[in-house]
């Protein structure tokens, strides 16, 4: 099999000529993004922590039962959309008194469909390997040169981790290898949003996005489509009533009574309603680590602002709950709360990755010339 990562021997043989470079001990070293990386993105875009606009039809009840809704029944969620990303520190770029570490990334997502018979197929996938550096730290002349070496390759891309790069930002973070971590998961989270837009979705069908949906999401002008978060923010709190008998409850009062096919009030993140959420228990707690396992975020467009259809809310948690067979137990930490189909989407992005092995064996540092 011809090397996949021969594109990039330019652009390593370009740093070698042009600075002085420390490859990394062991070739490469993976980069990990923060632990939890949805839950504060979904801390940081989700508007301030108190939530006091409801916003659907029937406000009489906090919890609602639902009946799960079988795709025999109704074949309401169609479409799932997951991404995954890999870094690997591959060593450090010396150029004068500045440095700055190299990363290469596999970044993928892929869009399933789900068939009337059950069957699922890919309907769209996305790739790129990355090459990232932090732009301030290497002289122009050495930037161009990168560029002119990576120009046109199709897959490959040249990333800066100091600009765009919304989750590193969100976070604050300085240090340059998890900045470029972070990058390429930015990088992943362009790749669903553009899948998301592009793909001609057949029969109505709606999608399901692994993750918050954020701020991206909130002049949303495609076809249907939910975001279901496994990890969330857990700083919220609920501001209910008025008057006398109102209350106010945090994030595990609201859910510490929540029971299996049942799910919450719909709640506004802002006073404006373009991107509504609500929790719904797709699992009962008994036998689960924690209170908070078997619940699922639900975030919806709501371009329109106006006030949603109880009975609607109602029938899109059917659908969810529905979902939650079968289980990657034993394979995800986060098996609890997974949608089947995600996961079938996340394995197809899996699969489209070359191996450590591979990488460790095709991306090599050039020796310098005398």
């Amino acid at each position: 099999m011809a090397n996949p990562f021969q594109p990039l021997q330019g652009a390593l043989g370009v740093l070698v000529s042009q600075a002085e470079v420390l490859p990394a001990t062991g070739q490469a070293v993976v980069d990990m993004v923060t632990s939890d990386l949805d839950e504060i993105y979904d801390q940081k875009t989700g508007g301030q922590p108190d939530v006091e606009k409801v916003w659907e039809t029937d406000v009489r009840a906090l919890y609602r039962t639902v009946r799960p809704i079988h795709r025999t029944e109704k074949h309401g969620f169609r479409y799932f959309l997951d991404g995954s990303a890999r870094t690997y520190f591959i060593g450090t770029v010396l150029e004068h008194n500045r440095a700055t570490p190299v990363q290469v990334s596999q970044v993928g997502a892929a869009m399933v469909k789900r068939e009337d018979d059950g069957r699922i197929r890919v309907a769209a996938s996305r790739r790129a390997i990355l090459l990232t550096l932090e732009k301030s730290q290497v002289s122009d002349t050495l930037w161009q040169a990168l560029e002119g070496a990576i120009k046109g390759t199709k897959g490959y891309a040249l990333c800066d981790s100091a600009t765009n790069n919304r989750y590193a930002d969100e976070q604050n973070l300085q240090e340059a290898r998890p900045r470029g971590a972070h990058r390429a998961n930015w990088y992943m989270r362009e790749l669903e949003l553009d899948l998301a837009r592009s793909v001609q979705r057949e029969d109505g069908g709606w999608l399901v996005m692994d993750g918050s949906l954020g701020n991206e999401f909130e002049d949303w002008d495609g076809a249907p489509l939910v975001g279901v978060a496994k990890t969330f923010r857990r700083d919220s709190l609920f501001k209910l009533g008025t008057g006398p008998r109102s209350k106010t409850l945090n994030l595990f009062g609201l859910l510490k009574d929540l029971q299996e096919n049942q799910r919450t009030l719909v709640f506004s993140r802002n006073d404006e309603g373009k991107i509504v959420f609500w929790y719904v228990r797709i699992r009962p707690q008994r036998g689960l680590d924690y209170p908070l396992m078997g619940v699922v975020k639900v975030e919806m467009p709501n371009p329109g602002r106006q006030l949603l259809n109880s009975d609607m809310v109602d029938e899109i948690s059917g659908w969810l709950v529905a979902e939650r067979r079968v289980t990657p137990y034993g394979r995800d930490g986060r098996w609890h709360a997974h949608l089947y189909p995600i996961y079938i989407a996340e394995r197809v992005v899996r699969s489209l990755f070359y191996s450590e092995d591979a990488l460790k064996s095709g991306i090599r540092w050039p020796f310098k010339s005398a």
